[in-house]
């Protein structure tokens, strides 16, 4: 806001300063991606709990005798290396696709993967199933098969993106019928385009990009 008086050039300003909380690493960077890095070059690190990927590296009980300690680091080339919290992420670049690998041991001995008995099991098996070929020697090979994107249903979320920036940016279902679907039914007078199958179309973008952004990307990492 910028006061004037009496028509000069000079001029009594008053601002309203935002509240915010400041960083408590003033200086530094806390957040999980770098903003000054794009986004496509740093790999996403998720819990092992929302990722089935994300193996669980633990020491087995001492009465097992594995040998040594886990290295991820041996195992190929290393995309990423962190630590949070004590716990240690780590991810791994195969020829075709990537190993993530979680500890809560940077380097734990009598190493074991730990399979949790929730609803993505078999994922998991998949994914532990990648790593012991690695260990073994050999390439790890592809995702699992739930966890892949066909050509078909990554078309379908890039849009959901952008019919995302366009509701986000305040656009409504004919402007976002007009850009992503249809621009001719998106002209067509209102008594029209109210039953027209472009609207529910639009609609329908609307209603699972936002439902993609509260939570529901979670459903690609389990393979739904």
């Amino acid at each position: 806001m910028i006061e004037r008086r009496g028509g000069g050039s000079n001029a009594a300003q008053s601002t309203k300063q935002p509240r915010f909380r400041a960083s408590r690493v003033a200086g530094g960077c806390s957040f999980a991606h770098d903003p000054e890095s794009p986004a496509e070059k740093e790999p996403a690190l998720w819990l092992p709990e929302i990722d089935p990927g994300t193996l669980i590296i633990a020491s087995a009980p001492p009465r097992f005798t594995a040998d040594g300690t886990f290295d991820p680091t041996a195992l190929g080339k290393v995309v990423a290396d962190r630590f949070d919290d004590g716990d240690r992420r780590v991810v791994i670049g195969d020829a075709r696709s990537e190993i993530h690998v979680w500890m809560n041991d940077s380097a734990p001995s009598r190493p074991a993967i730990i399979l949790p008995l929730d609803a993505s099991l078999e994922i998991r098996l998949e994914s532990a199933s990648r790593l012991v070929r690695l260990l073994q020697g050999g390439a790890a090979g592809p995702l699992p098969r739930a966890l892949q994107l066909t050509a078909q249903r990554r078309a379908r979320l890039i849009l959901l993106l952008h019919a995302l920036d366009f509701r986000l940016g305040g656009a409504g279902p004919r402007d976002i019928a007009a850009s992503l679907i249809d621009a001719e039914d998106a002209a067509l007078p209102a008594l029209e385009w109210k039953s027209s199958a472009t609207r529910r179309k639009a609609n329908r973008l609307i209603h699972d990009s936002i439902a993609l952004m509260n939570g529901g990307y979670k459903r690609l990492l389990r393979g739904g």
